[in-house]
């Protein structure tokens, strides 16, 4: 059996042409051999899998190649000198190095010593470290290597020629993948490819680990089914599929679609940030300038297109902010499943327009899937028959003629009199038809709720009645600091007024119950509640004790008397 070697060994870059995504930094490093400018102490920096440690070997060996196509590894090998920093941080371990250094190269012109993980070094080993990294010799270069530059000390990085390397594109991670999957006669689909690029997160070798351990699982057929099946992520089938349920506004089918993905081991976290980026990814394919900023494949492309045509910004942008503040009280919800399927029912209930609603968190009621697939009632045209007719009712909810296998209810109207002669009225037909409206639980605009005028004391009746009602339900506290003020009609607003500002607290938080009732007495629900403390208010109500003797004494001198003779205090 002949040994394996991982994609991200064998395939790893050995001239700075086979580096992915650094074109940048490798045409200048290559621009400072040729010129002669390279500095002898450089700092190679950025995430993990991006190049840093493959870049500074190749550096290493070019530095000392005299010809283009001399490649005399195996003396230059001699030249270059890795330390890891990880597990040689002490003072000790540099003090060895600096004493290596003095030494010049037996072949060749410079001593290249690349420093892996130097974040790593003790503060110690690091001031050990500075002199030699400012005054180097001649024919010595440092390479150093981190993933983690804000660890290393400032009088470190002054010395050091900074090369910040970036997160691998998942374009170019796609196609160095093809590429790889080309020359290992493996047929992969792009979209793919694409997943494991966005998986990778920017990592050129996290992306080859990932592809050697779906093509182990699907062999030389790469789909995009296997991938999000080995890699345990969401397919994008699952947010076309939910979004278009959301758009047409099926809770039920969407609940289900989300408990099969819980099933399948899934988290709920997972799913709501997936559908933020959905829509986000919606939202880009409305503007043609923007699709750039897609990272899909081509199929997927069109998939996307063709599905932003169904919706609207104004829902996109209402559908990534609902995604959102999901994803923010996730962590903190005790009852997490329960807060991602109350945003996917506020999601449905966007763009529904079916009844009236003025509330942002409106959700779709139950009653409107129970009573779907209906028709409303129907009226068929009467025929005449003497004196009266009979009118064929079916009670139904949609906007489409649906036959009823039951039997139809009868009424007998007399067409001369226009008076119900039997049966059932239309009046009584209209009766029920509202009675069905009310049980869709659908809230109502404020502009559609009465606003009768009434005067201050029609206002002030309906204030003592709560009071009278507060005193029945033994909440006799909450009357008793409602009596402490009259209310007073000032435009369409109750003011009142309370010595203290517990008083005012304690109002604020029963106003709703108080206010719901007033209204409904004066049939007006523009109207409102202002509360204020008035400080006089408060002084007359704070009585001393001396204050209240005086007034005990004005009732009765006698009370004096009685002080005097056993001497009380006050």
């Amino acid at each position: 059996m002949e040994h394996f070697i991982v994609s991200a060994r064998k395939y790893r870059p050995q001239t700075f042409k086979d580096v992915v995504g650094q074109q940048a930094i490798t045409n200048t490093l290559l621009n400072a051999i040729d010129n002669n400018h390279l500095a002898q102490a450089l700092l190679f920096t950025g995430p993990r899998g991006v190049g840093k440690t493959t870049c500074a070997r190749i550096l290493a060996k070019m530095i000392n190649q005299k010809e283009e196509n001399t490649y005399a590894d195996e003396d230059y090998a001699f030249n270059i000198f890795e330390l890891d920093a990880a597990s040689n941080n002490s003072v000790d371990d540099i003090r060895n190095l600096t004493d290596q250094v003095r030494i010049p190269p037996q072949i060749g012109k410079y001593k290249v010593y690349i420093i892996d993980e130097v974040h790593m070094l003790s503060q110690s080993a690091f001031n050990a470290f500075l002199k030699t990294l400012e005054e180097p010799p001649k024919h010595c270069i440092f390479i150093l290597a981190t993933t983690e530059k804000h660890k290393i000390i400032p009088t470190i990085l002054s010395r050091c020629q900074i090369f910040d390397f970036k997160r691998i594109t998942v374009k170019d991670a796609k196609d160095y993948l093809k590429y790889i999957a080309e020359e290992q006669g493996i047929d992969a689909e792009d979209d793919a490819l694409h997943i494991i690029a966005q998986k990778a997160d920017g990592a050129m070798r996290d992306a080859l680990s990932i592809f050697d351990r779906v093509v182990s699982f699907s062999g030389n057929n790469l789909t995009r089914q296997a991938v999000t099946e080995n890699l345990n992520v969401l397919d994008y089938e699952t947010y076309f599929k939910s979004t278009d349920l959301i758009l047409e506004h099926k809770i039920p089918e969407l609940l289900l679609q989300f408990n099969d993905t819980l099933s399948k081991g899934f988290e709920g976290h997972h799913f709501i940030l997936g559908f933020a980026s959905h829509f986000r990814d919606l939202l880009v394919c409305q503007t043609p300038q923007t699709i750039e900023l897609l990272e899909v494949g081509e199929q997927t492309k069109a998939k996307y297109l063709e599905q932003s045509q169904k919706s609207n910004q104004s829902f996109l942008l209402k559908a990534i902010a609902l995604a959102n503040e999901c994803d923010l009280k996730y962590k903190a919800s005790k009852n997490q499943r329960l807060l991602i399927e109350l945003c996917l029912m506020q999601l449905a209930s966007i763009t529904f327009d079916g009844e009236k609603k003025n509330n942002k968190r409106y959700i779709i009621p139950a009653s409107y899937f129970r009573q779907k697939g209906i028709a409303p009632i129907k009226v068929s045209p009467p025929k005449l028959e003497q004196q009266a007719t009979t009118i064929s009712v079916y009670e139904t909810s949609s906007n489409q003629d649906v036959e009823l296998p039951s039997k139809p209810k009868t009424a007998k109207i007399n067409l001369k009199s226009g008076k119900q002669v039997s049966g059932l009225s239309l009046s009584s037909i209209r009766r029920k038809k509202e009675h069905l409206i009310k049980q869709m639980e659908v809230e109502v605009e404020e502009k559609d709720l009465p606003n009768e005028p009434f005067t201050e004391a029609e206002m002030q009746t309906a204030w003592k009645s709560y009071i009278g009602i507060a005193e029945k339900e033994g909440r006799h506290n909450f009357a008793s600091i409602l009596r402490i003020d009259t209310p007073k009609l000032v435009k369409n607003a109750i003011h009142v007024e309370y010595p203290n500002e517990t008083n005012k607290v304690e109002v604020s938080r029963q106003q709703y119950e108080l206010m719901k009732y007033i209204r409904k007495m004066l049939h007006n629900y523009s109207v409102t509640l202002e509360i204020f403390v008035n400080e006089a208010k408060e002084k007359q109500y704070a009585f001393t004790t001396m204050d209240k003797f005086n007034k005990l004494k004005e009732k009765n001198p006698n009370i004096e008397l009685l002080r005097r003779t056993f001497d009380l205090d006050i």
